[in-house]
């Protein structure tokens, strides 16, 4: 990757935590802190590793995306807003009555969703399908779903990995944001899933453990996994919840609370300032 395509994809991660602060401010409710975690890696694969047609949503060559953590739709909705798949103006109407923005992802009404999602667990086990289901028509495609590490401590989780590693599904990359905080507090506390990495390599998976928020280790952890065959791929993603607005990260009390609006304020003026700053940079 070089320097310019890094410092794109900063930019377009900082668009995207702005429709997150946008978004949730214009519902009163949402899931923020998720959303910013998950902002980078959002950004990675919609903006360079998937093969996406903003302009063809259902074109049959495409990767799938299954958003297993369904209440972090506010980062799902705006990166598709930022890849073209419907008008960034419109991520204000989240979660209002006449919207096609709810709470959580509908793919009948959400251009660019592949899977509907928002019971914890169920999301990776539709991912496991669609991958299975590739494999048999003997597709090109990947297909990469994103979970909570609170979401792990769902049963149906480690049935759908056990499910993936007996049917080698080498074309599955499951992503696991692992920023520590879940609605009832830290994870380690409520009911710890760790080690993490060590379970999905038990159960038959590539397994990765990087930094969430470097576009580089994104890269190469992609790139390696794509290369693995035989079996699924975990990439393991060391986050922060909130990231990129002070008073957000590492808050449990954002996993599910809107900005107010000089919350709003404060947020989007801390993310103008950094996109200006990135748009500032020579490489």
């Amino acid at each position: 990757m070089t320097k310019q395509e890094q410092l794109e994809l900063k930019k377009i991660a900082c668009k995207v935590r702005m429709g997150v602060l946008t978004s949730t401010h214009g519902a009163k409710a949402g899931h923020p802190g998720g959303s910013l975690s998950a902002a980078d890696v959002l950004t990675y694969l919609y903006f360079k590793e998937m093969r996406v047609d903003p302009a063809d949503p259902h074109w049959e060559g495409r990767d799938r995306f299954v958003l297993s953590k369904g209440h972090a739709a506010p980062g799902l909705y705006s990166v598709l807003a930022q890849k073209g798949f419907f008008p960034v103006e419109d991520l204000p109407t989240l979660r209002h009555i006449d919207s096609y923005l709810q709470g959580h992802p509908n793919m009948n009404t959400v251009p660019g969703v592949d899977m509907s999602t928002g019971s914890l667990g169920q999301g990776v086990s539709a991912a496991c399908g669609m991958a299975l289901g590739a494999k048999y028509k003997k597709q090109d495609v990947r297909v990469y779903t994103l979970l909570g590490d609170g979401e792990l401590q769902e049963g149906e989780v480690w049935e759908a990995a056990m499910f993936a590693a007996h049917y080698k599904l080498e074309d599955l990359c499951l992503l696991a944001d692992l920023n520590g905080l879940q609605i009832d507090g830290a994870v380690a506390d409520v009911m710890s899933p760790a080690p993490v990495d060590e379970k999905f390599k038990a159960f038959g998976f590539f397994v990765q453990v990087i930094d969430g928020h470097d576009f580089e280790a994104l890269e190469a952890a992609f790139a390696a996994a794509k290369a693995e065959k035989g079996r699924p791929s975990a990439i393991l993603l060391k986050t922060t919840k909130g990231k990129g607005v002070s008073f957000m990260e590492n808050n449990v009390g954002w996993h599910g609370k809107a900005p107010n609006d000089a919350e709003y304020e404060q947020g989007m003026a801390e993310l103008t300032a950094a996109l200006k700053e990135l748009e500032g940079e020579t490489v």
